[in-house]
């Protein structure tokens, strides 16, 4: 059974798995610190400004699940967070690299293809090509509400199809593509664009042959 977060709770576990690994030396992370992470304006989607007050309110509730562990200073009362989602004796969850790193990019930036996890992974894990993306994530890769993993239909405009994780609910797969697709400009399918292209040319057709009945008369 997956663990269900809220979006703050996602983001708290996401800036916990990147830091582990890219700043170790400052892990684990105070309260500040946190709330800094959770709030960078580059590398997160969608951009949040959390008080500190809300992040240490998730974090805890996070421990009371067994999910975040919080180291406290009684001296000084500063509060330190590491996360137990995955990869400790604390839990069932046992990634591999290429599955960790995957994992934390879609917590921090949402549904994303195996390229853009690939350019976005380098100070987390190191894959060779696209393919060593979707093999990494095959294994936990599935269509249910089990499967920390899914892989989205490929949207319009979209070379690869995305991936998302599912640790915030079962992705509501046929919401996400018409959403997307609506995204896309001016909100419109491309079926839909395609029938009034096909319309507006009939109009232009019929105005044409009008004005050549027209023209033949006065002739």
């Amino acid at each position: 059974m997956l663990p269900q977060l809220t979006a703050i709770e996602a983001r708290i576990i996401g800036c916990l798995m990147e830091k582990a690994v890219t700043t170790p030396d400052q892990y684990p992370l105070t309260l500040n610190a946190l709330t800094n992470a959770a709030n960078q304006k580059s590398s997160r989607d969608p951009v949040m400004a959390l008080k500190p007050a809300e992040v240490q309110r998730a974090a805890r509730a996070l421990r009371d699940r067994s999910l975040v562990h919080i180291e406290e200073n009684f001296k000084n009362g500063v509060e330190k967070y590491k996360q137990r989602l995955c990869n400790t004796t604390y839990n069932d969850l046992q990634l591999s690299k290429g599955q960790y790193a995957v994992l934390t990019l879609l917590l921090l930036r949402g549904p994303q293809t195996p390229g853009e996890l690939r350019a976005r992974s380098g100070r987390l894990h190191i894959f060779d090509d696209n393919a060593a993306v979707t093999a990494a994530v095959n294994e936990l890769l599935g269509d249910d509400d089990h499967a920390l993993f899914v892989q989205l239909p490929r949207t319009p405009g979209r070379k690869e199809a995305e991936f998302m994780h599912q640790l915030c609910g079962p992705v509501d797969i046929a919401a996400h593509a018409q959403k997307a697709a609506a995204a896309r400009g001016d909100g419109t399918s491309a079926p839909s664009r395609i029938a009034e292209l096909e319309a507006r040319v009939h109009e232009l057709e019929a105005e044409n042959a009008r004005l050549r009945a027209q023209l033949g008369e006065t002739g």
